[in-house]
């Protein structure tokens, strides 16, 4: 499986018969926040004809949900859930917002339509594999913080933040996988003075 690249929002728009659809894609981590990111939407776009979402969720993509709202059974929400399980993406949102444009799609139209605002918006992510990864904090004296950054670049990290304080407190996340070589390399870097402290 994989997913978005955190801090990226993917959009994409269509226009089919002068109506507007509007797909953007979202990192959601469970059915709660898909709602409350859902919700926002509906707020910004309160002057659009319909909201329509799937979700994915989960390692094995195994939540999911949709919605038409208020477009013809199944025209929406499932095609565009089925165009999403497709794809291999977790932990993913795709609204999409259509204003009508005064032409009636049909349901043959509006499926084409909703599936291809989502492939769309789709190829226009960027992605990560999915890996289990770890929070991470430790704190180092000053004339070690090079050589611990350094250290550092040698592992799969990302959203690393530095604090400078009477030492240098280093925080991020790591892939699980790596979490004991850091542990042992900071020890030894420290000769026992840091100790990384781990969490999910």
């Amino acid at each position: 499986m994989k997913v978005l690249i955190e801090g990226t929002t993917p959009c994409a728009e269509l226009n089919i018969k002068n109506s507007r659809f509007i797909a953007e894609a979202f990192t959601v981590h469970d059915s709660l926040e898909a709602r409350e990111k859902l919700h926002e939407q509906k707020k910004r776009y309160s002057d659009a004809t319909h909201v329509c979402h799937a979700f994915v969720c989960g390692k094995d993509g195994g939540i999911n949900g949709m919605s038409d709202d208020g477009e013809p059974g199944g025209t929406a929400g499932r095609p565009m859930l089925d165009v999403l399980k497709g794809s291999g993406i977790t932990d993913i949102l795709v609204t999409v917002t259509r204003y009508f444009g005064g032409t009636l799609l049909g349901t043959g139209g509006l499926v084409h339509a909703y599936s291809d605002s989502v492939k769309a918006v789709l190829e226009a992510c960027q992605t990560e594999e999915l890996v289990e990864k770890s929070s991470f904090t430790f704190s180092v004296e000053y004339p070690l913080y090079e050589i611990a950054m350094r250290f550092l670049s040698s592992f799969h990290t990302d959203s690393i933040k530095e604090d400078f304080a009477s030492q240098v407190l280093i925080s991020g996340c790591i892939w699980a996988s790596e979490t004991s070589s850091l542990e042992e390399g900071i020890r030894n870097l420290s000769k026992g003075k840091s100790q990384v402290q781990f969490s999910q």
